[in-house]
């Protein structure tokens, strides 16, 4: 899905709303013009872009999420294995784990994922 991809750009700038909402458009454009160097004109395009793919609403001059940043990192990661790996999390483990080998840690918390998942 489309809606889980964002340019460099765009990630910045919803991290940047998701660090401060809900913030007032006023506010928004004064922290993109600080952070990006950016004009209101540039904060108005970017944020209409972004509410039109359903990740923020701007309602009576409040940017604010309609989806949080948990969600759509979660949205990423679906996204990233149904393209990558045919929707495989075994294959996505199977190729990571052949250049990166798991810490113990990792491997405790993979576990408990897992006991997790089985039990709720």
């Amino acid at each position: 899905m489309k809606q889980y991809k964002l340019g460099e750009m765009e990630q910045r700038f919803a991290d940047l709303i998701w660090e401060h909402e809900p913030v007032s458009s006023r506010t928004l454009t004064e922290l993109c013009a600080e952070a990006f160097d950016w004009k209101r004109t540039t904060t108005y395009t970017m944020l209409k872009r972004l509410c039109e793919r359903g990740l923020f609403q701007n309602q009576n001059s409040i940017v604010s999420a309609l989806m949080s940043k948990s969600d759509f990192q979660a949205g990423q990661g679906e996204q990233f294995l149904k393209d990558t790996f045919d929707g495989s999390l075994p294959q996505f483990i199977a190729a990571f784990t052949r250049r990166n080998k798991l810490s113990e840690k990792e491997i405790s918390e993979i576990q408990k994922l897992i006991d997790g998942h089985k039990e709720g």
